[in-house]
């Protein structure tokens, strides 16, 4: 069975943090083999586990094993291995499955990108046109489209377990129309659409994002008739008019294209239109670790960075915004609800 001691002394830390891409990498290992899928609620052997998912059984009990370290399964005292919370979000079927956010935060490009932090740290912009010739998001569409693939079902994922909670959290009374900029497929706007019968909305995103819209929005879709999808990329143009902007989880790119994409939105939008900007904060939050990581990854991919409450104040500021309230949208989301002045 398999033990953890909860307390290691600094050197066995450090020595364990420097390991860190042994952990990253097995946990990559596990979701692409689909080993949390193959684990049912009965304790299996890993020569089971081996069979079901198509390995060798002695180096998948040592990847068992490894996980297990960190809580990712759990090994019996008779050898066998049964699931615990954190390997059952690794399951496809699993409510708020974190298998596609695992995939994504260790695609191959991240370990090219990793070993030259130092250089994005001296230098204050991102790796990726030295790396691959081209920008990252470039680099994604055309050169590995797996990885967008798994970019596209990380996104889709995570904006399915938000949209409940910001449809919940906005008062749209007196709104009857809202656009989703940036919306990726348009989760958020459906859960609005859904919620709210007579409201109308605009789905806007980059042509290959949009042309896999949320299918309850396109054509034959329950709430096709009320939408409009526009493919096109918010820093360039923003060709919406509406009563309510959405604008979620897309200000981390470099500074200047936040900037050009909230100014965007303020000078297409009418006088009052309400814009509510939902971002976690690396500053508010209750996984530090997790959204530093993540703050490191942007710098390193696109030269973007995670807000403080105070620079993403600032950058709304800057762009005329009138900010009316702060709100928490769940654990790891605020919303930043705000007025384009009259």
């Amino acid at each position: 069975m398999t033990t953890v001691s909860p307390t290691p002394p600094p050197a066995m830390r450090l020595r364990e943090l420097v390991f860190g891409a042994a952990c990253a990498a097995a946990v990559r290992a596990a979701a692409r083999l689909g080993v949390a899928d193959a684990l049912g609620d009965a304790p299996a052997t890993a020569e089971e586990l081996a069979t079901a998912v198509h390995t060798e059984a002695r180096p998948l009990h040592r990847l068992l094993r490894a996980l297990a370290c960190y809580g990712i399964f759990e090994e019996t005292e008779d050898g066998t291995f049964v699931h615990t919370e954190m390997s059952r979000l690794l399951r496809d079927d699993t409510p708020n499955s974190l298998r596609y956010i695992s995939l994504w935060c260790t695609e191959p490009w991240t370990w090219e990108a990793w070993p030259r932090l130092d250089e994005a740290v001296r230098s204050g912009r991102s790796v990726f046109d030295d790396l691959y010739g081209k920008g990252f998001f470039d680099y994604l569409h055309q050169d590995a489209k797996d990885s967008a693939q798994v970019f596209n079902r990380a996104m889709t994922t995570s904006s399915r377990q938000s949209a409940e909670d910001v449809a919940e959290l906005l008062d749209l009374t007196g709104t009857a129309s809202v656009a989703d900029i940036g919306g990726g497929q348009g989760h958020v706007l459906a859960g609005l659409l859904e919620k709210h019968p007579t409201l109308e909305g605009t789905l806007l995103d980059l042509p290959d994002v949009v042309a896999n819209a949320d299918p309850r929005l396109r054509d034959g879709g329950p709430l096709a008739a009320r939408v409009r999808i526009v493919p096109g990329d918010c820093r360039q143009d923003i060709p919406v008019r509406a009563d309510l902007y959405i604008i979620k989880n897309i200000l981390e790119w470099d500074d200047e294209s936040t900037r050009t994409t909230l100014r965007n939105v303020v000078e297409v939008a009418p006088p009052g239109a309400r814009v509510v900007i939902i971002e976690n904060l690396i500053d508010d939050s209750p996984s530090m670790k997790f959204t530093t990581a993540m703050d490191l990854l942007l710098l390193l991919n696109v030269g973007g960075a995670k807000h403080t409450k105070e620079s993403l104040v600032s950058r709304m500021t800057e762009a005329g915004l009138i900010i009316r309230d702060i709100l928490p949208v769940n654990a790891y989301l605020h919303a930043f609800d705000c007025t384009v002045p009259e």
